[in-house]
């Protein structure tokens, strides 16, 4: 098959926990890669946001990035960018022309990537799938960090009615899009993936020493900063540890994080516990391997989470997660065996957890072999089968819609 699939606003090639780079653009780029590996073409359309990257970068046989113009070269807010989402869809239209390509199947991420969509699948005639990554209405209903406008909410309202397939990656992510947007029937449930042959376990000592750490214990976290994470509450929690002596590590956040990073180093001072709190910023994910096996385990502490890749990354590197009831955990974590769910985020609910996983012992090889289901291989395998569903059944979901009167104008 020829996939094209769109990312406008979160470059798979931008660093990850950065402001607008995390979870969704490892699916983007691992999906592509395993798609490619299967002789299948994938062309993945972002906008231009840095002047140093070509055009054109290829990042796996038959898998490539295509930069096209959508506002100024340079990362601005997402909301910002959805006054240029015409010029990016003709553009992607007129590169398709002048290069005479043709693509079997559609694959959006994200709403503003979906919006984009909705004019290329009718200039195109082909199917079109989306992944939402995200809800906003589930967003506005936590009422944490920033609130979600209502154009993004009709949006994904509209994408759920045009769409032929929406792919959740969760059951908790679908009955969220049943609930606010309804139509059921076109959602199907596909997990995220983990990149077994990166994320594996790393001897101890030696994850410690590569990283220039020194022997103290680690309880580590890792994603974008962001008051939705719950990092303040992890920092809280430390405060019931103290007699654990052990350090609290943070990875990721850029620039665009500085006010919540700022935020939370001020709370670690005034809870005297910022000699056990660092923040590292940044980590290219070939170390990420290093950070999880050096830590004696991780937390997810957040109030949302669409999947939470870094589940199943630390525990493919065979260290155990306390984390929140949100995204994949519960079908994940093996209660009490490769580690604890919690209903919320309360400091002394987390630290409970995190101090009954620090005073047991776990294999690594078992807590990993909890997660071999879960490779970008059967991910891919999934993915393509829901692919050739939706492309025997189209010409029967066009007149549907058509009926309907879904599609709307364009």
């Amino acid at each position: 098959m020829k996939i094209a699939m769109l990312s406008v606003h979160s470059c798979p090639l931008g660093k990850l926990g950065s402001k607008n780079t995390g979870g969704m653009s490892v699916y983007i780029r691992e999906l592509a890669r395993e798609l490619a590996r299967r002789d299948h073409t994938v062309d993945v359309y972002t906008r231009a946001h840095e002047s140093v990257h070509r055009q054109i970068v290829a990042f796996g046989r038959n898998a490539r990035i295509i930069h096209l113009k959508a506002g100024e070269d340079e990362e601005i807010e997402k909301l910002a960018i959805y006054p240029h989402l015409a010029d990016f869809a003709r553009d992607l239209e007129e590169f398709r022309k002048h290069n005479g390509l043709h693509y079997d199947v559609l694959h959006s991420h994200y709403w503003l990537s979906g919006r984009a969509g909705k004019w290329i699948q009718r200039w195109w005639n082909i199917p079109h799938i989306t992944m939402f990554h995200t809800v906003g209405a589930v967003k506005n209903a936590i009422a944490l960090g920033e609130h979600e406008p209502e154009l993004r909410l009709e949006t994904e309202k509209e994408l759920v009615k045009s769409c032929h397939r929406i792919i959740a990656s969760t059951d908790r992510e679908k009955e969220d899009l049943t609930h606010y947007y309804s139509c059921p029937e076109t959602i199907s449930v596909i997990p995220c993936g983990v990149n077994l042959d990166l994320f594996k376990p790393v001897d101890k000592a030696r994850a410690l020493s590569h990283l220039g750490l020194n022997g103290e214990g680690i309880i580590l976290f890792v994603g974008r900063i962001n008051p939705l994470k719950g990092i303040d509450n992890l920092v809280r929690a430390m405060t019931y540890l103290k007699r654990q002596r052990r350090k609290l590590i943070v990875i990721g956040g850029d620039e665009q994080s500085q006010p919540e990073l700022e935020r939370l180093e001020r709370l670690s001072r005034s809870l005297h516990m910022h000699d056990s709190v660092a923040f590292h910023g940044l980590v290219k994910q070939e170390t990420l391997p290093y950070f999880y096996s050096a830590a004696d385990l991780c937390v997810v502490p957040s109030y949302y989470e669409s999947f939470g890749l870094v589940v199943l990354e630390s525990l493919a590197c065979g260290t155990p997660v306390v984390a929140t009831k949100v995204g994949c955990v519960e079908s994940v974590i093996r209660q009490g065996e490769t580690g604890y769910v919690v209903n919320d985020n309360v400091p002394r609910r987390l630290a409970d957890k995190i101090g009954l996983l620090l005073s047991s012992s776990r294999s690594p090889d078992s807590i990993r072999a909890s997660v071999s289901k879960y490779s970008w291989s059967n991910v891919a395998d999934a993915i393509v089968k829901e692919y050739r569903s939706v492309m025997r059944n189209y010409p029967d979901m066009v007149c549907e819609k058509r009926r309907e009167g879904s599609w709307g104008s364009s």
